[in-house]
């Protein structure tokens, strides 16, 4: 499992900064996690409400929602464009995978269902003297929870998979 981003030709140390935090997270290292990070940092999933504040709440987070349980094995990253500046790094990717374990940041309280995912997701990274500030996570958690079989969209306006697909087509942003 790898987390590849857009080639871009942008500011490279807060793209090296971002990677070096995503291969932590996905090698279920919570020192070198949180050693990617300020002193006080915040980190927010939009779709599920879940997160930290501070270095206390992020670790926490970290420790009892993500480290270890951030995707299965068989999970895409599908890279579709990354903006940055000094301030600010911006993912818009498309994740497959098959739900087979508990995954706390996305689906707090949900059993694994077997069933197969793909959806968009937007990360917003505030940089900081060099770290990670802050990230703010946003996806479709009606989109999700209805691929899992966990909402009836029937009558909603939920799309099961063609912004995802449309998107990892493309390839762009």
């Amino acid at each position: 499992m790898a987390y590849k981003p857009a080639a871009t030709a942008t500011t490279p140390s807060a793209a090296a900064l971002f990677e070096a935090h995503m291969q932590a997270e996905l090698h279920a290292d919570l020192e070198a996690t949180m050693a990617t990070m300020v002193d006080d940092p915040h980190l927010l999933n939009l779709g599920s409400g879940t997160g930290g504040e501070g270095a206390a709440g992020v670790r926490e987070f970290y420790a009892t929602k993500l480290i270890g349980q951030f995707f299965p094995p068989d999970v895409e990253f599908i890279s579709i464009s990354r903006t940055m500046d000094q301030e600010r790094l911006v993912d818009e990717l498309v994740i497959r995978f098959t739900h087979t374990q508990a995954i706390g940041h996305l689906l707090p309280g949900v059993a694994p269902t077997g069933q197969r995912v793909e959806m968009a997701l937007v990360v917003i990274v505030g940089v900081k003297e060099g770290k990670v500030a802050s990230e703010h996570i946003y996806w479709d958690q009606a989109g999700l929870l209805a691929q899992l079989g966990l909402l009836d969209q029937a009558g909603l306006p939920v799309d099961l998979h063609t912004a995802a697909r449309l998107l990892a087509f493309t390839g762009k942003g």
